[in-house]
């Protein structure tokens, strides 16, 4: 393959990453393409089912969002029975969200059928083409997380 410039790179990494989004979503018959939860709903609900239960200004940090704006999310997910908001009882200014059996269980679903689809897509590759592949990925989350190069 001919090296590409970055610009070049970025406009060639945008068009994979439609194609793959787009036939991904085909694969998916998941609550998330039928429109019964959001993409942000799914991210909150599965922070706090690998916390049990977070604090409003902890949801609001994880995600990059105001106070407000996880509100609105909370307040869907807990229309919709996914999660529920307990009062701390000595001080019912803190409040606290926990995930449901519903919610768990959507989640669980969401992430078991996201599986699959991967599998049936990095079974037609290596395990060394995985491997690279994930390395990379792992590159890349570091300098999103942290800002900065890890591992050079």
């Amino acid at each position: 393959m001919m090296q590409l410039s970055l610009l070049e790179f970025a406009d060639r990494l945008l068009d994979i990453f439609l194609v793959v989004m787009r036939e991904i979503s085909r694969s998916q018959a998941d609550e998330l393409y039928k429109g019964k939860i959001t993409l942000p709903q799914l991210l909150t609900l599965d922070f706090l089912i690998q916390k049990d239960e977070s604090k409003m200004t902890d949801i609001a940090h994880f995600m990059r969002v105001t106070t407000a704006a996880i509100t609105g999310i909370v307040d869907r997910l807990v229309r919709d029975g996914y999660v529920t908001r307990v009062y701390e009882p000595q001080d019912r200014r803190i409040i606290k969200v926990k995930p449901t059996s519903r919610g768990a269980k959507l989640v669980k679903k969401i992430k078991a059928q996201r599986r699959k689809a991967i599998i049936n897509v990095f079974g037609k590759i290596t395990p060394a083409e995985r491997e690279d592949y994930l390395r990379i990925l792992l590159r890349i989350q570091d300098i999103l997380t942290t800002g900065k190069v890890v591992n050079p």
